[in-house]
C-alpha cells in the first residue's frame, strides 16, 4: 500500500452517492465538472468526503487514492448509461487514482459541512480528527500549502 507522506498534496472532494464512492473504488477514476474544477488538479491523493447518502458514515472522509493523473472527457464518455443526462456533453476531468486506502480513522464531522472541494496537506489528512482540522491555518503551513499549489498550478499551465 502506498504511504501518504507529510508534504503529499491532498485534495479532499466530496462524493454524493455510493455509486460514485464504487466507480473509485473498482474503476479507479473520479470525475471533476470543469467548471467548478479546483485551481490544480495535480495532486498526489484525492479524499472523498462522504455526504448524507452514506447514512451512519455520512460527512467524514474514510479513504484516499494516489492520484496517478488526470484527463479532460465528457460526462457522456465517462457515464455512458445517462447519455441524455443535462450535463452530459460538459467537460469534466477524469482523474485515474491507484488503489483506494482506508485511513486508520476516519475523520468526522458533527454537521453538515458545504464545500466542494479543498486542499490539504498529507500530514493534516493523516492527523486530523475533525473536518475542520483538515484546513490549514494562517502559519508557515499555509504558506507551504500555496507554495506547493502555486508550483503545480504553474506545471498545469505550462
Amino acid at each position: 500500500m502506498e504511504e501518504i507522506y507529510p508534504d503529499d498534496l491532498v485534495l479532499v472532494a466530496v462524493v454524493r452517492s455510493r455509486r460514485d464512492l464504487e466507480i473509485a473504488r473498482v474503476l479507479g477514476w473520479y470525475r471533476v465538472p470543469l467548471a467548478s474544477a479546483p485551481k490544480t488538479m495535480h495532486v498526489d491523493w484525492l479524499a472523498l468526503y462522504q455526504t448524507a447518502a452514506f447514512g451512519d458514515e455520512r460527512w467524514s472522509v474514510r479513504y484516499a487514492f494516489p492520484v496517478r493523473g488526470y484527463e479532460l472527457t465528457t460526462r457522456r464518455a465517462l457515464i455512458r448509461d445517462e447519455p441524455d443526462h443535462l450535463r452530459a456533453d460538459e467537460p469534466y476531468y477524469k482523474v485515474q487514482l491507484g488503489p483506494m486506502r482506508p485511513l486508520a480513522r476516519a475523520i468526522h464531522s458533527a454537521r453538515w459541512r458545504r464545500f466542494t472541494f479543498l486542499y490539504t496537506t498529507g500530514d493534516r489528512l493523516l492527523a486530523s480528527r475533525e473536518i475542520k482540522e483538515l484546513t490549514v491555518p494562517h502559519s508557515n503551513e499555509q504558506d507551504k500549502l500555496w507554495r506547493i499549489l502555486r508550483e503545480r498550478a504553474a506545471t498545469d499551465s505550462a
